[in-house]
């Protein structure tokens, strides 16, 4: 028999490594992780649009350096240069992954080989099976709130959610 206050909240993050509005929605999550702590636990979900031609290269890659254990690091660091990702495309994948630690060459193998194609496409599945449409989206205790150019009021939204799960 398990012990349900042992359960932390899950908010899932649906994100595409080439979307601005997922860059700016990162203050969002910061602000949550300073509130929360390990209270609330934060998930990367994949979500690459089609016109993004570099953003299921760039999920593919932040699974490799989560699998190097340096995944926050890197997808920081990529959405901070969203344009530049869509004009230079993997390079700068390979660029910014030894920039933060990674084994770069590891990364780039792992582009080539494709070992990290199925989790992508997993949770791109799954995100399409609960309504999400387009990047950020956040989903918490089975609410699925959109985010987009205009962040306003889903911080307040998620905290009033992840207070209710946790008692607070």
């Amino acid at each position: 028999m398990s012990d349900s206050s042992d359960v932390r909240p899950v908010l899932d993050f649906w994100c595409e490594l080439q979307c601005p509005d997922c860059h700016r929605a990162l203050a969002d999550l910061h602000a949550l992780r300073e509130r929360y702590g390990d209270a609330l636990e934060i998930q990367l979900r994949h979500f690459p649009l089609e016109k993004h031609k570099h953003a299921y290269a760039a999920a593919q890659a932040a699974e490799e350096a989560y699998a190097q254990g340096r995944g926050e690091a890197f997808t920081e660091a990529v959405l901070g240069r969203t344009g530049e990702l869509g004009a230079r495309g993997e390079p700068l994948l390979v660029e910014v992954a030894a920039e933060v630690g990674l084994d770069a060459d590891e990364l780039e193998t792992a582009l080539i080989d494709g070992r990290h194609l199925l989790i992508v496409d997993a949770d791109q599945a799954e995100g399409k099976a609960i309504g999400v449409t387009g990047t950020p989206t956040y989903v918490i205790d089975g609410e699925v709130l959109h985010g987009g150019r205009s962040q306003d009021g889903l911080r307040e939204r998620i905290t009033g959610i992840a207070d209710r799960l946790l008692g607070r």
